[in-house]
């Protein structure tokens, strides 16, 4: 019986290990530049070509490697760093486990270079898929270079996977940026298709986030600074006053290592709690020192997340170094107190005679009196539909409203849409009016229509988007004075890739520096006021679904721009305003559904009202 097991070639195996540990070219950018940190580099260099995908280079000043060594760091589980397993809970460096470079090896064309101070001549070797093709002397400057070429050009699947040029290039910019923060002490430049993006000197944290994210960030910081037998921390949090609708500046580092940690995070989100505007989100760059032998970084091939032993008492501490570093800096609430303003203008006489105060009394009031008194009308400016025959009753509204959520779900069949606007069209008799400020009810021939008037601006606002682009003509309302918005610099990256989609839309935005935009249109369907907002949420949201972003851009922005800019719920509107949204959601493609299938439509026909009460 023939056996059907065999052992996997080296190239393949190394090609399939190399998927765990580099799955874009982030992933080599985040290996190298770990491994020029742990040379004892203390200058670096990072050069990118084509998002990655043709060139990354990391050139460093560190200890360098000897021709025996600079042979076998491509060889799997090769490293300096580890003789036994328990050493891996002794660690203070970057990586360890002797994967990164043999996994790059398997899926590029490598080109190192690399010398000691105390040689004279220093190693140069060429590799193409594993395979070493080149190793001989060579005259190169101490330390290491490393040019990583052709990313995934054996491994065609997995290279057509990587995403557009902008999502590369914001991951990218994500990991350089996450490891510059990590080691201020260390200069770092970054150079993206020849252009210069960071020249980062060796200095303080405060300095290298304004470096990094813009000088206006250096009075939005507030320092944070605990010491206690478990955890060691430091850092900076963001002032609440400049939370965002975007997580963007969030950093938690573990002994100089970038992690992800939600529980942590929740930590400083029940911080600001009281705090911070609804929607928004704080900035945080912390730094925890802990005892390595707490720790256990051996649970994900990328090293982002880790186990703690003391994990609650860290999440506690936290907490209350947050709320402890918002309170000294007077960036929390104060407790203020109705005061009496008189009070404020008192001076005390100690020669002016004290008169005894005076108290008036109605002498007309009768407590037994229960008629009340004729109401001033009132000036409010807002239509409120008032039934005679429910303010006879006791329920009023109340009733009004369980009376509509009892009723049985019925979409409008297409028929039913064209007599309804029809109707509207021929005979101006309609009468709409707003339910809980979220919902218009009218009648038709047939029977009752409610309106969801959210998912219908919805409709109307994509309906309209679409126009544009099939007949490429925005209409832009040009602001009176642009208005910026800094980013962080992948945010920023990821930007760059989209202005044009953007634009194409009715947006007139433009770059405005190294890490912000400036907006000087907005679409003519949107409020100027809104403009901002509306494009902070599409960026959280490119950020959090990049691969929605992929085909049809500028159609899926579309889609999400209707969804932000739509009417609120809670926005009460006028009898014109509902006459006009109604008109308009039924020139439009589809009235029954939003783009994203959510009913606007429901009817309720004469007969089920009359099963509803039993007729």
């Amino acid at each position: 019986m023939n056996s059907i097991i065999n052992l996997l070639p080296d190239h393949v195996a190394n090609q399939i290990a190399a998927g765990e540990v580099i799955q874009r070219p982030a992933s080599v950018v985040k290996e190298l530049l770990e491994n020029a940190i742990d040379s004892g580099a203390t200058s670096i260099e990072l050069h990118v070509e084509d998002a990655g995908k043709t060139l990354i280079r990391v050139i460093d000043n560190g200890c360098g490697m000897n021709e025996q060594d600079a042979q076998m760091c491509f060889e799997r589980h090769a490293t300096s760093k580890i003789c036994e397993a328990d050493d891996i809970f002794l660690l203070n460096t970057k990586g360890f486990r002797g994967e990164a470079l043999a996994s790059i090896a398997a899926i590029a064309h490598v080109d190192l270079k690399t010398k000691q101070s105390t040689e004279d001549l220093g190693t140069h070797i060429k590799i193409e898929g594993s395979e070493i093709k080149t190793n001989e002397p060579c005259a190169t400057a101490d330390g290491t270079s490393f040019e990583i070429k052709n990313l995934f050009y054996n491994v065609p699947a997995r290279r057509k996977f990587l995403k557009s040029n902008a999502v590369e290039s914001k991951h990218i910019v994500e990991e350089f940026v996450r490891v510059a923060l990590a080691h201020p002490d260390i200069q770092f430049k970054f150079f993206n298709n020849d252009h210069e993006v960071y020249h980062l000197k060796s200095e303080g944290l405060r300095q290298r986030i304004v470096a990094l994210f813009g000088k206006n960030y250096n009075e939005r910081l507030v320092p944070i600074e605990e010491e206690t037998n478990i955890v060691k921390m430091s850092g900076f949090i963001g002032k609440p006053a400049y939370a965002k609708k975007t997580r963007g500046e969030q950093y938690f580092f573990v002994n100089h290592r970038f992690i992800k940690n939600n529980y942590l995070q929740h930590a400083i989100t029940q911080a600001f709690q009281e705090v911070l505007i609804n929607d928004t989100y704080p900035s945080f760059f912390i730094f925890l020192e802990v005892d390595p032998r707490t720790i256990d970084i051996n649970i994900h091939p990328t090293k982002t997340e880790i186990k703690f032993e003391e994990e609650k008492s860290i999440y506690a501490i936290l907490r209350s170094s947050v709320r402890k570093a918002l309170s000294e800096h007077a960036v929390t609430p104060s407790i203020d107190f109705d005061v009496e303003e008189s009070f404020d203008d008192f001076n005390y006489d100690p020669n002016r005679e004290v008169v005894e105060p005076k108290i008036k009394v109605d002498t007309s009031y009768n407590p037994f009196n229960t008629q009340p008194k004729a109401s001033k009308p009132s000036t409010g400016s807002s239509y409120t539909y008032q039934s005679p025959a429910l303010n006879q009753g006791r329920g009023q509204k109340d009733d009004w409203k369980t009376f509509f959520e009892e009723l049985s779900e019925n979409t409008l069949p297409e028929e039913e849409d064209k007599e309804l606007f029809e109707e509207k069209e021929t005979h101006h008799s309609l009468n709409f009016f707003q339910l809980e400020g979220g919902f218009i009810i009218t009648h038709i021939k047939s029977g009752l229509c409610i309106i969801d008037q959210r998912h219908a601006h919805e409709r109307v606002l994509y309906d309209n988007f679409l126009n544009v682009i099939r007949q490429n003509r925005s209409e832009t309302q040009q602001l009176l004075f642009p208005e910026s918005i800094d980013v962080n610099p992948g945010d920023m990256a990821l930007i760059k890739g989209l202005i044009e989609d953007i634009n194409q839309l009715g947006f007139d935005i433009r770059e405005f520096g190294a890490n912000s935009i400036a907006m000087y249109g907005v679409p003519a369907q949107i409020r100027s006021e809104d403009g901002l907002s509306v494009i902070e949420e599409l960026l959280e949201y490119i950020k959090s679904n990049p691969s929605d972003f992929e085909l049809e851009a500028n159609q899926k922005i579309a889609l999400k721009l209707s969804q932000y800019a739509a009417i609120k719920r809670n926005q009460k509107m006028t009898s014109e305003e509902m006459e006009n949204l109604i008109a308009q959601l039924f020139s439009t493609s589809n009235p029954n559904t939003t783009p994203s299938g959510k009913p606007i439509i429901i009817n309720h026909t004469i007969s089920e009202l009359k099963k509803q009460f039993k007729h």
